[in-house]
């Protein structure tokens, strides 16, 4: 039997198993809402995330996202804020402990701020490719 036989055999589960749509999942994950509906809210604690969506029933418990948005939030900041830094201490020669304050400021509030979302958008990017039992339910 060849290899085109065997494929033609098996059934037809490329539809059932497609990738969902990619950007509409992460941007309302980014959002902070479910990636299924982008009603529902995907987290109702700073970063807990709701076990299923209060909108459309879309299970949510199972996602993986572990230490991916922590990772993504240190690369992005810090790759932000290590060349403004570079600059504001060429430029304008601060005091120490003005620098230190102010970035130190800067890099924690960045972080707060980017964190949830990006969890949101790991969450959005697992649904949208079927990944840790989100391929079950549509």
């Amino acid at each position: 039997m060849t290899q085109s036989q065997i494929l033609e055999s098996l059934p037809d589960q490329t539809e059932a198993q497609t990738d969902r749509p990619l950007k509409p999942a992460l941007l309302k994950g980014w959002r902070r809402k479910c990636p299924n509906c982008g009603s529902g809210n995907l987290l109702h604690a700073y970063l807990k995330v709701n076990d299923a969506c209060s909108i459309c029933e879309q299970p949510l418990h199972h996602h993986r996202a572990d230490d991916a948005p922590a990772y993504l939030t240190i690369l992005i900041v810090g790759h932000l804020m290590a060349p403004l830094l570079h600059v504001v201490f060429t430029t304008w020669r601060p005091e120490p402990l003005t620098l230190f304050t102010i970035f130190a400021v800067g890099c924690t509030g960045l972080s707060l701020y980017l964190l949830p979302r990006i969890k949101g958008a790991v969450i959005g990017f697992q649904w949208a490719r079927r990944m840790h039992g989100f391929g079950d339910s549509d």
